[in-house]
């Protein structure tokens, strides 16, 4: 006969649970099972990125010990003070520690530690005391593998993360490593935490816990949603925290808007080193290596004009005239989207096609040209103005003339266009986007006829066949059939006017010059003369000195050769 007793019956000696019970007891558990799964993942796909960015880190800060390393080498060269620069890269070393057993070292390939910086003083490293791990290192470095990721022991035993480089100079790998236990002490305790709160929070309040789990996952969607924005743009933002709780997602997404700022305040900065394309590719690919590719560009090429003499005068302030200048410059390729390929003191190279845009790439380089020369203009224009301002109430005394003279900068610019080798050159430890061909050649000769010709841009036949196209907003005006120094043939040359910004006139005297070209070529110099001399411009005065008197050779054949640069 059944007995009951408090919640249980009893028949005989077996006790009979009710069924209810049962169905609350496993319900209660596949929820606590649940939880404990979905607190497990959630924590173990955190801790994945968490690593990632924590490796990052190691990089970034390995990254900036080798480069300190570098010139502490050259302090050391200097000084011979060896102590002072191990001190010095400890320092810097120890800025970046986060945790308890960070540690930083230099070691040679025998496992002789030379350099030490570690966060727990009762950590005892007398030598490299993993063999295994060293052995793997020079394993890499005889294979020409000089960094990577390493893991190691300590000489208890415990384990190690990290990367490591090869310095040369001072003939050891510097490793910069974190203790793995540190790293999952964090998830440890998270997980320790989360399941005491989990049982609490299931058994006694299954509905409060239900609302509240609703109201975070609700935010999480949202930071998620914000970050899957984010990944379609391809560029990292800050993730709106305000209405967010006080919890540990919301730490989480104040870590990753610190980080984000971080990241593009690094971006903003390699970005004024090197080109937007390369700072795309490197984003998207994480990674940026010796390649390059044969692409179909066009290139710019700009020059200040009597550099010699300004440089002579100014001395050393020519470079905060070139700073002023460049800053322009630079802005003017970057409107028209193109990309500095190299600044060579006075003179600067940019490229136009690497860069989607809704013109083709000849339209925007002689776009950024034009912009270039106006920009330029509108510096003398400040200059001359000062004069001005000063001349009202004295004149401007021998040396001040010749600044003045010095920084009313003037340029040339020459453009071509074709198929150039673009990329990476270099090595693995220093490398330089570059673009390299006999276009690029081309056009540094084309902005080296602006001076001959007396006029502000020249371009090629490709450049005009581009853009002649898709528009009818530049009127190329033929100028002349060189052969350029180095050169075989004879090539074309044009000047591309902006009848957007030109008036009649102008155009007048350019029909007028082509008039005379054509009587040039034909070899009836006496017409050209007649010709030439009406149009009224600079650029005729090159050809009526050309011919003096003279009639045209008898094997004229309208080709002009230079014979300097």
């Amino acid at each position: 006969m059944g007995k009951k007793f408090g919640l249980f019956s009893k028949v005989g000696k077996t006790s009979v649970i009710p069924i209810g019970m049962k169905i609350l007891v496993v319900f209660i558990c596949l929820i606590l099972f649940s939880n404990f799964a979905t607190n497990y993942i959630s924590i173990q796909l955190t801790q994945k990125k968490v690593n990632e960015l924590n490796n990052q880190i190691l990089v970034a800060q390995l990254k900036e010990l080798y480069n300190n390393a570098s010139n502490q080498y050259q302090i050391y060269n200097y000084s011979k003070n060896k102590y002072d620069s191990i001190v010095a890269l400890r320092n810097i070393a120890e800025a970046g520690f986060d945790n308890p057993n960070s540690i930083a070292l230099g070691t040679s390939r025998m496992g002789d530690i030379k350099f030490l910086a570690c966060n727990n003083e009762d950590d005892f490293w007398n030598r490299f005391y993993d063999n295994a791990a060293l052995l793997e290192l020079n394993e890499n470095y005889s294979a020409g593998v000089m960094q990577g990721i390493v893991r190691f022991r300590n000489f208890l035993g415990e384990e190690y993360f990290g990367v490591y480089k090869y310095h040369s100079d001072w003939d050891y790998y510097l490793i910069r490593a974190e203790k793995v236990a540190d790293i999952n002490a964090n998830t440890t305790r998270t997980f320790m935490f989360s399941s005491v709160f989990i049982i609490c929070l299931t058994i006694g309040f299954i509905i409060i816990g239900y609302i509240i789990l609703n109201r975070e996952f609700r935010t999480l969607r949202s930071f998620t949603g914000e970050l899957f924005e984010m990944q379609k743009r391809k560029q990292l933002a800050q993730i709106d925290i305000s209405d967010a709780p006080n919890d540990d997602v919301t730490y989480m997404a104040a870590s990753f808007n610190s980080l984000s700022a971080q990241v593009n305040n690094l971006l903003t900065t390699f970005q004024k080193f090197v080109s937007k394309d390369v700072v795309s590719k490197a984003y998207n690919d994480q990674r940026i290596s010796l390649e390059g590719s044969t692409m179909n560009l066009t290139m710019l090429f700009s020059d200040i004009k009597s550099f010699t003499y300004r440089t002579e005068t100014l001395g050393n302030e020519i470079i905060d005239v070139l700073n002023v200048h460049y800053n322009r410059v630079i802005h003017s390729v970057h409107l028209a989207d193109g990309v500095v390929g190299s600044i060579i003191g006075d003179a600067i190279l940019a490229v136009f096609g690497t860069i989607e845009s809704r013109m083709s790439k000849s339209y925007n380089a002689v776009k950024s040209a034009w912009e270039i020369t106006r920009v330029t203009a509108n510096l003398r224009s400040a200059m001359q103005e000062k004069r001005r301002i000063i001349e009202q109430t004295r004149s401007l005394t021998e040396s001040e003339e010749r600044v003045y003279q010095a920084v009313m900068l003037d340029v040339g610019v020459g453009i071509d266009g074709g198929d150039v080798f673009y990329g990476n050159i270099g090595s693995n430890e220093h490398m330089a986007n570059t673009v390299i061909g006999d276009n690029v050649n081309s056009a540094s000769r084309l902005e080296g006829l602006t001076r001959t010709y007396h006029l502000p841009v020249i371009v090629s036949g490709y450049v005009k066949d581009e853009i002649l196209k898709e528009s009818a907003r530049y009127k190329f005006y033929e100028i002349d059939t060189v052969q350029v120094k180095g050169k075989t043939e004879g090539k074309k040359v044009y000047y591309p006017l902006d009848t957007n910004e030109t008036e009649d006139d102008v155009r007048l005297k350019f029909d007028v010059y082509e008039k005379a070209l054509e009587f040039y070529y034909a070899g009836d110099w006496k017409a050209a003369r007649r010709e030439f001399k009406s149009c009224g411009l600079d650029v005729a005065e090159v050809f009526i000195e050309r011919m003096g008197r003279r009639d045209a050779p008898e094997d004229w054949s309208g080709i002009w050769t230079m014979t300097t640069k």
